[in-house]
């Protein structure tokens, strides 16, 4: 599976986000968004399971890219790829995902 490593420019905290299908949330639900303190998608994928029952499964396809694009549009941007290349994954989100300046 690759991953990317982002960084915060501003802060310089460094996130590892993982690109794909997500087991966690397939096997763990809401669980992997709370522990990522991605409240917000917390309680989205606990309200969409409690009801349907359908929601855990549905969020392993997307919950991944979501989380990515949330860590972009706080700033975040990417320090290096692992697993994969930098034009493999921007075709694979749909997204052009900033480089971080001096990234080898």
């Amino acid at each position: 599976m690759a991953h990317i490593i982002l960084q915060n420019p501003h802060s310089g905290i460094i996130k590892k986000a993982p690109i794909g299908f997500s087991c966690t949330t397939l096997f763990f639900g809401p669980l992997p968004a709370l522990f990522r303190s991605d409240f917000k998608w917390f309680f989205i994928q606990l309200l969409c399971a409690l009801p349907f029952g359908v929601g855990f499964p549905l969020f392993a396809f997307i919950y991944n890219k979501i989380y990515v694009k949330k860590c972009l549009e706080a700033g975040y941007k990417v320090k290096s790829v692992e697993g994969s290349t930098i034009e493999v994954l921007n075709a694979k989100l749909g997204l052009e995902l900033p480089i971080m300046p001096g990234r080898a």
